[in-house]
């Protein structure tokens, strides 16, 4: 099997995962909404908010570690959303371990899908520009050639400590002797 052919294979893969495993979630997150007084509209609009935010987060996450920025808020939130997800389709399903085991599977299968992609673009540092700071680069320190001798130090006249004149404004605070209640 060529690389070309295999890439295919598993764009064709990743994208029934992604389509099953995203009509589940958005059929159980619109259902209980719906489920709990919301118009179906809203029910769609939340199945929406919720999956596509997952989504968006997880790309986001990936371009804030390309470039280097702080990526503490946005994982908090994916985790966040993904969980979100995964209890609608927990509360959605039969109340057992299998029904919740089952229930949970495609947004598990989701959530693994959407890292393994997303992990596998490789990290590259950001590159530096011309007119950056000398502070952020980095150049191979050349090989000395010659050793300069070092030269004994002279040692520097004694340094007088400066006397401070006592404070000339008195503290307003009375001062209290005993014990306070």
């Amino acid at each position: 099997m060529t690389e070309r052919t295999e890439s295919a294979v598993r764009l064709v893969i990743l994208l029934a995962i992604g389509g099953m495993a995203g009509a589940a979630a958005f059929t159980h997150v619109h259902d209980l909404s719906v489920a709990h007084g919301q118009p179906d509209w809203i029910g769609w609009a939340n199945a929406v908010a919720v999956e596509l935010m997952t989504i968006y987060l997880g790309l986001e996450l990936r371009a804030r570690r390309r470039v280097g920025r702080p990526v503490g808020l946005v994982g908090s939130l994916l985790v966040a959303f993904a969980l979100l997800s995964l209890a609608a389709q927990v509360a959605e399903a039969e109340s057992s371990v299998w029904g919740w085991v089952v229930a949970a599977v495609p947004s598990l299968a989701f959530l693994a899908l959407v890292k393994v992609v997303l992990s596998n673009a490789p990290v590259t540092p950001p590159a530096v520009e011309p007119n950056q700071p000398d502070a952020y680069r980095y150049e191979e320190p050349a090989e000395a050639t010659e050793v300069e001798p070092v030269r004994p130090t002279v040692p520097a006249s004694p340094v007088v400590p400066a006397v401070l004149p006592p404070r000339a404004v008195q503290s307003n605070r009375p001062h209290v002797v005993g014990i306070i209640r």
